[in-house]
């Protein structure tokens, strides 16, 4: 690509305006920012904490003001740390202009010579903030680049700014209209570009912070792009697997604590738990005081894979929690796959992304069962039955339950992955006495269920699903079952 003109050359307009486009984005993310995150809440958090928050009035008086032509502030996205750009130019003499022009910032600039560098750098384990990419260059155009990227990333999650001599008006709508988030005409000033690339990482720093509580991936299913296109009654349907997660006798924990305390330690909690779901493809829908509610759009395996990291995450900071002389916890997982409504609800004044479906509530009821058959993880049939590579998992078949406001049982089923090695092979070694143990109790032969049961823990003595069908066993060989009994278990709580 040759450069025409120099960096600086031009003489530039004294008041150089932030784009219309940008600054209408800006105004809309306040107003949906407020209307998901109420401003008085965030007020009455400022007269309550040493550190600012935006107030009614400050959020507000939100304008772009034209720069004037001297250097902006760079504030980084988060506090302490670099801002991450790649700057993408075949020609190396441009890349120099670049560094120079951003250099005695807070930017951690890494070149690209090419698009296919680019990408594979994007595709790397590195978190961009910002692209700065060129249009023309050999192979693979800056228009190609930027629509890859999107493919992954929304325009929120990693703005583009292109940056070419193509200043025609087809050029410019062409590259907005493939993604990029603000296009730069060569010649340009300095201060230009930096006040682009500051209403940019503005832009994403909010969106950055909106996505925590309104996720991306709860955007894509919406087929938004932005939180700001949101609108109330947006809907979708889709098939995906909850899971449900609670902490086991937390009213006895909480009991214990104050209320700061007892906010540190949900904290704590969560903190995590909510990256193990992420790395599994998952995302937080809603954290309900020490529960978890997570969404897995894609393969139930990622969810029973989320619910394993979990426990293990658990049993690491049990460690913790015991060497400083604290009660250790313990928690409980459910898993259900099927439809699943999400949408926007609320008012004109606020907001919420919502998930309404049964689905949610055969989750949310197995995760209960956990405690009742003395597991860690259990899933329904519906989601195994979804797993395409099954003998991945160490599993046992629990039977069917009828879980509370269903009329259809559901079949049970323990994972048991999270166990130590030793009660792993255990399990393992014990799976064919247990299927038959089963198989005898749901054919009504309680005596010889009893026996088969009692085997299995004489070798494995913490065996809680056997224990449950050992003591089931003995007492409906007592007081006997009625003539339709089937076997399943009808559960009267939630």
């Amino acid at each position: 690509m040759i450069l025409y003109g120099a960096f600086g050359k031009t003489k530039p307009n004294p008041t150089l305006p932030v784009p219309t486009h940008c600054m209408t984005i800006y105004t809309r993310l306040i107003t949906i920012q407020s209307r998901i995150v109420p401003l008085y809440c965030l007020s009455h958090c400022r007269n309550s904490s040493k550190s600012p928050a935006i107030t009614g009035a400050e959020a507000g008086a939100a304008t772009v003001r034209p720069v004037q032509p001297q250097s902006p502030t760079i504030f980084p996205l988060v506090r302490d740390n670099t801002v991450k750009i790649l700057v993408v130019d075949d020609e190396p003499i441009n890349q120099q202009v670049l560094q120079n022009h951003l250099s005695g910032k807070d930017f951690q600039l890494t070149k690209a010579m090419n698009g296919e560098e680019a990408m594979n750098m994007i595709q790397s384990e590195v978190a961009f903030d910002l692209v700065l990419l060129d249009v023309m260059m050999p192979r693979m155009s800056g228009y190609e680049v930027c629509q890859k990227i999107r493919e992954t990333y929304l325009p929120s999650e990693l703005p583009v700014i292109m940056i070419t001599a193509k200043s025609q008006l087809k050029d410019v709508v062409d590259g907005l209209t493939l993604g990029a988030n603000d296009y730069l005409p060569k010649p340009f000033h300095k201060e230009e570009l930096l006040a682009r690339i500051q209403t940019q990482l503005d832009l994403h720093r909010i969106n950055a912070i909106t996505s925590k509580f309104v996720p991306n991936d709860f955007l894509r299913f919406l087929g938004r792009e932005r939180i700001t296109e949101v609108v109330l009654g947006d809907q979708t349907e889709q098939e995906v697997t909850v899971l449900f997660t609670d902490i086991r006798d937390y009213t006895s924990f909480s009991e214990n604590m104050t209320p700061e305390e007892n906010f540190k330690f949900v904290n704590a909690f969560h903190k995590r738990m909510g990256p193990v779901i992420q790395q599994q493809g998952g995302f937080v829908n809603q954290y309900l005081g020490d529960a978890i509610m997570a969404i897995f759009p894609c393969r139930p395996e990622d969810a029973l894979n989320a619910a394993i990291g979990m426990q293990q995450a658990l049993s690491t900071y049990n460690e913790k929690r015991i060497e400083r002389g604290r009660q250790p916890i313990r928690m409980g997982v459910g898993l259900h796959t099927g439809p699943l409504i999400m949408g926007i609800i609320g008012d004109q004044n606020r907001l919420d992304a919502a998930t309404i479906a049964d689905t949610v509530n055969t989750a949310s009821r197995i995760e209960s069962l956990t405690k009742h058959f003395g597991t860690s993880i259990l899933l329904s049939e519906d989601s195994l039955q979804q797993i395409e590579n099954q003998a991945d998992f160490h599993l046992r078949y629990l039977g069917e339950v009828q879980v509370k406001g269903k009329k259809e049982p559901v079949g049970i089923y323990e994972c048991f992955d999270d166990n130590n090695q030793q009660t792993i092979a255990l399990k393992v070694d014990t799976l064919p006495d247990f299927k038959k143990g089963l198989e005898q109790f749901l054919s009504r032969d309680f005596p010889q269920a009893v026996t088969t049961f009692s085997n299995i823990l004489k070798v494995n003595t913490i065996d809680r699903p056997a224990r449950f069908f050992m003591n089931k066993s003995g007492e409906y060989l007592l007081k006997g079952v009625s003539d339709d009994w089937d076997g399943v278990e009808v559960m009267t709580f939630k």
